[in-house]
């Protein structure tokens, strides 16, 4: 099913690894992918990636941690996670056992603390590769001060090169300021592939109680509100990388997707989206089929970057 679909990632820097379709569940938005057998068909994303992991376990902000904003959604979970080694002890071989392709997002408040949890992962069988979080909005330490310059950036990026041979996407900020110098940056410091977008800072007051309704008061604003800004990002990204750029931010339906792929991206993540409609995935790569299908597109390659050619 879906055979038409296939992508192969990482091959520019020597780690190839071929997916069914280029479909992946965002990092936190399907926790750690197996406890949604009952909810939604495993079998239909090319890839997962698991929610941020830490060296050690974390309880994350205080609740409420969720609220719906117009278009979108805010976030605070605070990187509440169960730490490294019980993720390799008690979801790896799961994720092995089943077939999954599941990449481990990673988060820290220091280089080292980074190095430590990628070194952890090194071998484990059921990991497929490794998610760069430099970007996290939501919380006081670690993560997002490593993505807002491109030094920084860089610096944690070729760290973790150091420590793993394993696949490294490095997840980006769209509020640097200066994303396409960050890319760039990641990309010379030894990234296999860029994400973008992550969420932007936001927050909601809640005017009876006349307070901020998160408990850490901001959070992470994703959801279809994001679409535009991510869009124009992958765009402008995609032209100046020689790595695969993989597209995260509001997408909803087929036509979001290609639209992403049409920009230059080489996979596309579906995150708020999933989390309102659980059949999301089945939906996006039905249409997508269709589209090609009526359009006689053979291959994804076929279109990606197509809307660049002027």
């Amino acid at each position: 099913m879906f055979t038409n679909l296939a992508i192969e990632l990482f091959k520019q820097t020597g780690r190839p690894l071929k997916l069914k379709n280029p479909l992946m569940l965002a990092s936190g938005t399907c926790g750690y992918a197996i406890e949604l057998e009952s909810f939604t068909d495993l079998s239909i994303p090319g890839a997962f990636i698991a929610k941020g992991t830490t060296l050690h376990a974390r309880n994350g902000n205080p609740q409420p941690r969720i609220a719906e904003v117009e278009s979108g959604m805010l976030n605070a979970i605070g990187l509440e996670n169960i730490g490294v080694e019980a993720l390799i002890k008690n979801k790896a071989p799961a994720w092995e056992k089943s077939g999954l392709t599941v990449f481990v997002n990673i988060a820290g408040s220091s280089i080292e603390e980074y190095s430590a949890v990628a070194s952890r992962l090194e071998g484990v069988k059921g990991i497929a590769g490794i998610e760069l979080n430099i970007s996290c909005p939501n919380v006081k330490a670690g993560g997002i001060e490593f993505g807002l310059s491109p030094k920084t950036a860089a610096e944690v990026t070729a760290a973790v090169r150091n420590t793993t041979n394993l696949p490294l996407i490095v997840k980006l900020s769209p509020g640097s300021g200066c994303t396409v110098e960050i890319a760039r940056a990641v990309a010379d410091a030894g990234a296999d592939a860029i994400t973008l977008i992550n969420t932007f800072k936001g927050m909601s007051i809640d005017i009876q109680k006349r307070k901020p309704l998160l408990g850490n008061i901001t959070g992470g604003l994703s959801g279809p509100v994001l679409k535009p800004v991510a869009l124009a990002m992958v765009f402008e990204t995609a032209g100046i990388v020689d790595i695969p750029v993989i597209a995260c931010g509001g997408i909803s339906s087929a036509e979001d997707a290609i639209e992403f792929i049409m920009a230059g991206a080489s996979a596309f993540q579906v995150g708020t989206g999933f989390m309102i409609d659980p059949a999301l995935p089945y939906r996006i790569i039905s249409g997508i089929e269709q589209f090609f299908s009526g359009q006689g597109i053979r291959s994804v390659e076929e279109i990606k970057g197509c809307a660049r050619i002027q």
